[in-house]
């Protein structure tokens, strides 16, 4: 989905002290792709073992941001921190030695493998001495089940391969993933979009499960009844902007909506601190 935008907005934005237990802290981003500014002046924070929620409609730039924060933009201007130090990733590899993993919508598993291959895949252990290596597809395949137990994910045998998973299972695998090196915060962009109800609920319950471990989760997502079950703060954006920050608790869906279409102006009412 293309994030960018070019519509003007007069949003002021926003600006308060970050919690101590911040784990990422994103300070005035801005980023343009030629004369197209696709973020201006973003600015918001993820908690500690929290779920923070980014909404917004088509085109408000959630998209774009995480992908600045993952690595795969850098931005023109502005700040990102992560677990108290300045970041400057230079590619999503970066980000995910730093303990940023990402479930982009596509998922990105090759349906051929199997899913202990899709877990390893860029992973790989290996084993030998010098130039002679092999992989150790036994300790790959004895982790790999490992991890998918420790989750209680919905997973047929660790050697089938993706193609013949279900839309929930694959997501699954592809949270799995996400999870199982050590993360410290995993970015959710709208996984359970092409779910079912019964598929939805089942990844809901890890997204609680893997909060409740201490993940950080960062849940962008278009179904505003989801957003207010599970996150604890949520963000709106607007026009390419951050307009409002909420705790969870403290908002509803019709504030949200308002806040999104711009019938609410953004402002510092209840930033999520």
């Amino acid at each position: 989905m293309n994030e960018e935008t070019t519509t003007p907005t007069s949003t002021v934005p926003l600006h308060y002290d970050v919690p101590d237990d911040a784990l990422l802290d994103v300070r005035d981003v801005s980023l343009s792709f030629g004369q197209v500014r696709a973020l201006r002046d973003v600015t918001m924070h993820a908690r500690r073992g929290e779920v923070t929620a980014i909404v917004g409609d088509n085109g408000a730039g959630k998209s774009t941001l995480i992908r600045c924060v993952s690595g795969i933009h850098r931005p023109d201007a502005g700040t990102i921190s992560f677990d108290g130090e300045r970041i400057h990733f230079h590619s999503p590899e970066d980000a995910r030695e730093a303990g940023i993993e990402t479930v982009h919508q596509n998922l990105a598993l090759v349906e051929d493998l199997t899913v202990w291959q899709n877990l390893f895949l860029n992973r790989e252990v290996v084993r030998g001495f010098g130039p002679f290596k092999f992989l150790d597809r036994g300790t790959m395949r004895k982790e790999a089940a490992r991890m998918v137990s420790s989750l209680a994910v919905n997973v047929p045998a660790v050697g089938s391969r993706v193609r013949r998973l279900s839309g929930g299972q694959r997501q699954a695998v592809s949270i799995c993933r996400a999870a199982g090196f050590t993360s410290k915060l995993i970015i959710m962009d709208e996984p359970t979009a092409a779910l079912g109800v019964q598929e939805t609920a089942r990844v809901e319950e890890l997204i609680i499960r893997l909060r409740n471990e201490g993940h950080a989760i960062i849940l962008i997502s278009h179904n505003f009844a989801q957003v207010l079950k599970l996150s604890d703060a949520v963000w709106i954006m607007r026009a390419g902007r951050c307009v409002a920050g909420r705790r969870t608790v403290q908002t509803n869906g019709d504030e949200i909506v308002a806040l999104i279409t711009g019938a609410r102006a953004g402002d510092l009412e209840d930033v999520p601190t």
